[in-house]
């Protein structure tokens, strides 16, 4: 805060915490009678509901004849104890019956509740404790500082809105609203003129309101941070507006002509390089030197007009080379080609069978062309530009739209906004000659030594990308010793570039370098195997089943041991695939959290999947998550490296028959052991 000599007083501060305080619980408490009337106004409106539904009800059933009570023949091996009267509370009139005694049914093992998944999703850390999870009077009587400890683990923060906790976003915009109101207040109040500055929204909003909120709420941000928060939410609201790099449409009658920056914003953003689709939640967004960077485009440049309004034919540079060189301006095929009256090329035979033909959809039809340019073609143009830079032809192929003239002309008007080709090649390293193969043999004793070297240590693969630079002691692969993907940008002949396999067996043995690696063949890399059939019937490899999904059917039923279990439907041979364990990925530090409660309950679904995350399955799995612990189990867990990806594969361990129930080992620690294996063992023993 500014005052009009320039120095910041400590008691003017407090001041305004004074008020900012009494304005935060006002806001409060307007929202919680509001919230109330809300829930009470939802009450009524329900009540009235079910008792117009009683009503009818009610009068359906005095309109009906009575209907005689009749002893179900379903029991009647159940010996009658006693005679009962029935009461129907209408005009019906009292009727008796037999009273038969049940026998008690087991009743179904407990289920939390859970999303199913058929892949794993990447979550973020929850820093904020929603809710305090309740285990029973008899815990919290027992272990009351287990609530301190678990709210200690989130450092205090719990969710709600106590002050110095966190604050809501429509809160933290009416509060700052507020106290803009009270400034002329406040000056007449500390006698001082505070210094207004341009604000962030259509009114003015002086700095001392977010230097206030921030001492009040140090968790939100710093002042500056809440004044570019307050904005981006008064904006928000606005439902016409959005983010400045963002276009609201990239065709049609309304769209813009915007710069290929913004055009391409939702494809840089959301598409997935390594899933190949949009808004993956398994491979969050990282913008990379190599993506900042765009490649200058390799375009073999057309020398022979397309058709009548080629640009080439208009051009006096072509038109003197072609002179000199004594060439004759012709379409660039050979073959016989007719002009259509809008320019565009079309061969005489094709022009024969559709005037010869009686269907007419059978010709496609050609837009009109326009001498204007709409702005999503001028996005468009961008965007092709980039791609085949100066083939005029080619962009004008793909706009449909426009002639091979009416580009080239555009293309001048653009000529100040396109940057050059030779600045781009000097981003481009030359291509290297390929390497002859390497010999397979020292390849697969170059991935034993790397797996016997490596510690147990496993960490997570992030593609490397470092312009310029070999992949040495300083490339992220090789100091978290993995391979280089092929997601890399690094060169394809990098020496720690993992090059797939030449097996022409099943790559189920330590002969197979994918195999033997822990690793899925790549159906890219891997070609001589069958990985890269797309039909799932004609694999032949027997190591890609947990990218092709190759899983068995599974049911769910009461387990033998305990709880629910799940049971194969079809038998399975020693080492198939049987299914993957799926999950939420978070990281170690919430695992931790998260492990303790989940210790408390006496049921965790946590998977260690390398040093960085871990799969769990307790809110979001599959059913594989209900494989009992055993310590002679039928399957067997195993992290295997999946294009890219580290999953976790169950396999089995033996022959298993239908209808077995599936166990695999949860390596449990010494502790763990006594725990909960101590009915198992004492049964083998025995």
């Amino acid at each position: 805060m500014s005052t009009s000599d320039g120095k910041e007083s400590d008691p003017i501060m407090e001041s305004w915490r004074k008020k900012a305080r009494a304005e935060y619980m006002r806001l409060r408490q307007l929202k919680r009678f509001k919230r109330a009337d809300e829930i009470k106004s939802s009450f009524a409106a329900n009540r009235r509901h079910i008792n117009n539904a009683l009503e009818q009800h009610n009068s359906w059933w005095m309109s009906q004849k009575i209907q005689p009570l009749h002893a179900p023949e379903t029991f009647s091996h159940v010996p009658v104890t006693r005679k009962c009267e029935v009461k129907s509370g209408t005009k019906f009139g009292t009727q008796a019956g037999p009273l038969r005694m049940m026998n008690a049914v087991q009743a179904a093992p407990t289920m939390y509740t859970w999303s199913p998944l058929q892949q794993n999703y990447m979550v973020e850390d929850e820093t904020v404790l929603h809710n305090i999870p309740y285990m029973g009077d008899d815990i919290l009587d027992q272990d009351g500082a287990f609530i301190e400890e678990l709210i200690k683990n989130y450092d205090g923060k719990v969710h709600g809105e106590r002050e110095g906790g966190n604050i809501e976003d429509d809160i933290f915009v009416d509060l700052v609203n507020a106290l803009v109101l009270i400034v002329p207040e406040m000056e007449k109040e500390l006698g001082i003129n505070i210094k207004v500055e341009p604000g962030v929204s259509m009114e003015t909003v002086p700095s001392v309101i977010f230097e206030t909120i921030a001492s009040m709420f140090p968790d939100k941000g710093k002042a500056d941070e809440l004044k570019e928060k307050y904005s981006d939410l008064t904006e928000a609201r606005d439902p016409a507006s959005l983010p400045p790099e963002c276009t609201p449409s990239i065709d049609g009658p309304g769209a813009k002509s915007v710069a290929r920056e913004q055009t391409m914003h939702s494809f840089h953003t959301l598409f997935c390089r390594r899933c190949f689709k949009y808004d993956c939640f398994l491979h969050p967004y990282h913008p990379t030197p190599s993506m900042l960077t765009r490649k200058a485009p390799d375009v073999k440049q057309e020398l022979i007009p397309c058709g009548q309004d080629c640009y080439m034919i208009y051009d006096e540079t072509s038109i003197s080379e072609k002179s000199e060189r004594g060439s004759k301006i012709s379409p660039r095929t050979g073959k016989k080609r007719k002009h259509s009256s809008h320019g565009h090329p079309t061969s005489g035979e094709d022009t024969e069978k559709s005037n010869g033909a009686t269907d007419s959809s059978s010709v496609l039809k050609m837009p009109e062309l326009t001498p204007e340019w709409s702005g999503a073609e001028c996005s468009l143009f961008r965007v092709l530009h980039e791609v085949f830079y100066n083939n005029y032809c080619a962009v004008s192929s793909l706009l449909r739209t426009k002639t091979c003239k009416q580009v080239y002309d555009f293309a001048l008007k653009e000529a100040k906004h396109i940057p050059e080709l030779e600045c781009n090649k000097e981003r481009t390293p030359p291509r290297k000659k390929k390497k002859k193969l390497r010999m397979w043999s020292m390849h697969c004793r170059k991935i034993q030594l790397k797996k016997d070297n490596t510690s147990n240590h496993v960490y997570n693969y992030q593609p490397c990308d470092h312009p310029g630079q070999r992949c040495e002691e300083t490339c992220p692969c090789i100091m978290a010793h993995n391979f280089c993907e092929k997601f890399c940008q690094c060169n394809p002949d990098c020496q720690n570039r993992f090059p797939g396999c030449r097996c022409k067996a099943q790559c189920n043995t330590k002969q197979c370098p994918c195999f033997l690696a822990v690793r899925e063949c790549d159906p890219d890399l891997c070609g001589t195997c069958g990985a890269d059939q797309f039909d799932t019937k004609k694999i032949s490899c027997k190591n890609v089943g947990v990218q092709r999904g190759l899983r068995k059917h599974l049911l769910l039923a009461p387990s033998d041991v305990a709880g629910w279990g799940i049971f194969l439907m079809d038998p399975a041979e020693k080492n198939e695939f049987i299914s993957e364990y799926c999950g939420e990925i978070i990281s170690q530090d919430e695992a931790d959290r998260r492990g303790k409660v989940y210790d408390k309950y006496m049921c965790s679904f946590l998977f260690n999947l390398n040093n960085d995350f871990v799969v769990d399955a307790t809110r979001k799995g599959n059913k594989i998550r209900f494989a009992n612990h055993s310590i002679n189990p039928n399957c067997y867990a195993k992290v295997m490296m999946v294009n890219g990806d580290h999953r976790i594969g169950i396999f089995a361990k033996r022959s298993i028959q239908a209808g077995e129930e599936l166990f695999f080992d949860y390596r449990y620690g010494p502790t763990e052991q006594l725990k909960f294996v101590g009915i198992e063992r004492h049964m083998d023993i025995a």
